[in-house]
């Protein structure tokens, strides 16, 4: 009963964690800055308060050996490939490249974790990660073979392979360390690769957008991904993927909100057919747990 009611609960603070990762898109809009500037201030304000939270906290900041800290500057490395590409691919292309290559990772996390971790590959999450991809080509524009595009998909596609590896590194590490000194450790490295980048820019935040980052650094990043990796203790890199694939449906529900961008009817569908493949998953999972 114990072990239940741990995984439900962990099941909840997933979903609240990919709600919270959804609004980065909406971020995204509201901040008028150059990707890598963006990405920088977003990781600056949010490894302070993730600093802040473990030094009131009084969390130890000291980790494992050589091989967590290696692990933790790879996860880091990662983590800035991942969200460089992002952005790279939607200024490259169009925001729905970018969310269509980055929406591929559940399916490689389900064939990396089993390489990696040793872990059984499930057919189930193998099945319900190919109906996933099939949503999100649903909600995918007509695509033109123009050059910008074909650039963009390349560029994006850096972006799902860096998560699914990511997850698996994470899902690792949090046998050994909690998810806030996770998160932590990962985002100085992302701040120290990105700082020569976002320095040399020219470019300053206004005041409004100070304000925006700090909501976006905080809220959306810094408690989110911790909720997220403190999540993997109890469910598998594979079932976390399968369910973050339900930030496309929710960036499209909170961009129809607040942007008042309303959503074609393929869009519709698409969402459809992912948010009932990870219903179907969780409940899955929530009876396998039993």
């Amino acid at each position: 009963m114990q072990q239940e009611n741990r995984k439900t609960r962990s099941l909840i603070l997933l979903n609240l964690s990919i709600v919270l990762f959804s609004f980065a898109g909406l971020f995204g809009k509201w901040i008028d800055l150059p990707s890598m500037s963006l990405i920088f201030y977003r990781v600056l304000f949010s490894s302070m308060a993730l600093g802040l939270f473990m030094l009131v906290t009084r969390m130890p900041f000291r980790v494992g050996g050589m091989r967590d800290a290696g692990l933790l500057v790879l996860g880091g490395i990662l983590t800035a490939a991942n969200w460089v590409s992002v952005f790279k691919a939607i200024q490259i292309s169009t925001v729905g490249i970018g969310v269509i290559t980055f929406s591929t990772f559940p399916l490689f996390v389900t064939f990396l974790e089993p390489l990696i971790l040793y872990t059984k590959l499930r057919m189930k999450n193998v099945i319900i990660a190919v109906i996933i991809i099939i949503g999100v080509l649903i909600t995918v524009p007509e695509l033109s073979m123009d050059n910008n595009i074909v650039r963009g998909i390349l560029v994006g596609m850096i972006s799902p392979v860096a998560y699914a590896l990511l997850s698996i590194v994470n899902k690792g590490l949090r046998d050994r360390l909690n998810g806030t000194q996770i998160s932590f450790y990962e985002q100085l490295v992302v701040l120290v690769l990105l700082a020569p980048f976002a320095l040399t820019a020219g470019v300053q935040p206004t005041m409004r957008d100070v304000g925006l980052l700090i909501i976006f650094g905080v809220v959306t990043t810094a408690v989110a991904h911790t909720v997220y990796i403190s999540c993997l203790k109890d469910v598998s890199a594979q079932f976390a993927g399968v369910c973050t694939s339900m930030e496309t449906v929710y960036s499209i529900v909170f961009s129809m909100i607040l942007l008042e961008e309303i959503p074609y009817f393929r869009e519709v569908i698409g969402a459809a057919v992912i948010t009932a493949a990870v219903i179907f998953a969780q409940i899955s999972e929530t009876k396998d747990s039993r």
